[in-house]
């Protein structure tokens, strides 16, 4: 098997995926872009967070386009959308999209949550990490 089945595969066996949409929009994205030269485990894992939802996957699918049309061979590009993302959004989101920035940069997440953190992103927050440990184990 490919890195991109046994990734599929670990996380579907440790029941990552919330629903057969989360799951669908997964693989999607696995198909399309894990042979790209800017694809990364830490690109998985945002794939893997942004698959949660229809909204974050188009957003997701919006800006992985543009770097396929422009022949992109990392993430930098990926990544000052992510801080341009992160401080446009007030909201409890903006939390997600820190979650995001530090898989692309390879680095710990310090999951201190805000007190004032809805139930649903840390919900999010974890399974993400959950999935992050995951994908590191592939």
């Amino acid at each position: 098997m490919s890195w991109k089945e046994d990734c599929f595969y670990a996380l579907d066996q440790a029941k990552m995926f919330e629903n057969s949409g989360h799951r669908t929009r997964f693989v999607e994205l696995m198909d399309c872009y894990s042979d790209a030269p800017f694809f990364t485990p830490g690109l998985c894992k945002c794939m893997y967070l942004s698959a949660w939802d229809e909204v974050h996957f188009c957003i997701m699918l919006e800006v992985l386009n543009e770097m396929s049309l422009g022949r992109e061979s990392d993430t930098k590009e990926m990544r000052i959308k992510g801080d341009a993302l992160e401080e446009e959004t007030q909201t409890a989101e903006q939390y997600v999209y820190k979650l995001s920035n530090a898989f692309l940069d390879d680095v710990p997440f310090d999951a201190k949550e805000p007190a004032d953190l809805p139930e649903d992103i840390r919900y999010i927050v974890r399974r993400a990490l959950m999935a992050a440990a995951v994908i590191d184990a592939v």
